[in-house]
């Protein structure tokens, strides 16, 4: 009797260049958009499709040193997102202020999936980025439990992918973000207060270079994503 045939995990799929269509950006802080899919968000500019970012919290918890009032670091840090996404041409932000760093409930998690629906409603969006659901954050965590739902109880089809900040996911397609990687560094500088404390350069490219293993010789980086599945999550 022969043994039977052993099958390997298959490996990601490589993207040269992301799918076309108008994209909607959930970030759970100011800096997880370019962390997470600032490369993705760059190329889709670069072939003109539509970019929003939506950042969910007002990203307080950032300041464990109390280095800046309150509402100084408020308005910081959306300036901040919005140089930072000028540095990849986009110009579309829409800040929720969602409190951050704290136990939520379901019933939060609840008012966050009917906002997401709503607002994804409105825009129509073909693709959105968000962290994946596995994110040991938790406010990324929150945020990603929060979105699905969402989804699941959309009215209209679209492609969703998990995005990594913390924690490195399972890749169903690796992007190559090589020629516009000297952008999004320059994009995470732009975050000068999270810069004061997490070298976010080091951090976010760091992953991108691994990430390059799955994608054509002479590609230097890459963003991993997982693909949303309806009913099944990512």
């Amino acid at each position: 009797m022969s043994s039977p045939r052993l099958v390997p995990p298959p490996l990601p799929v490589a993207w040269s260049a992301p799918p076309r269509g108008r994209v909607v950006v959930f970030a759970p802080h100011a800096d997880d958009d370019v962390i997470g899919c600032g490369g993705a968000s760059a190329l889709h500019r670069a072939q003109g499709d539509p970019v929003q970012v939506v950042v969910l919290t007002t990203g307080l918890s950032g300041d464990p040193e109390g280095r800046y009032g309150r509402e100084e670091l408020l308005a910081l840090r959306e300036r901040e997102a919005r140089a930072g996404g000028a540095v990849l041409g986009v110009e579309d932000y829409a800040f929720w202020r969602y409190p951050d760093g704290y136990e939520v409930t379901d019933a939060d998690v609840e008012q966050l999936a009917e906002s997401v629906r709503a607002h994804l409603e409105r825009v129509r969006p073909t693709l959105v980025y968000y962290p994946w659901a596995r994110e040991a954050h938790s406010d990324h965590w929150i945020a990603a439990l929060g979105i699905e739902r969402a989804l699941q109880r959309l009215g209209f089809p679209l492609e969703a992918w998990g995005y990594e900040v913390w924690t490195p996911c399972v890749a169903d397609v690796v992007l190559d973000i090589s020629a516009v990687v000297e952008r999004k560094r320059a994009a995470l500088r732009e975050h000068a207060s999270q810069m004061l404390y997490t070298d976010l350069v080091h951090m976010a490219l760091g992953l991108n270079a691994q990430r390059s293993l799955y994608l054509p010789k002479g590609a230097t980086h890459g963003e991993a994503f997982v693909r949303w599945r309806a009913g099944g999550g990512t």
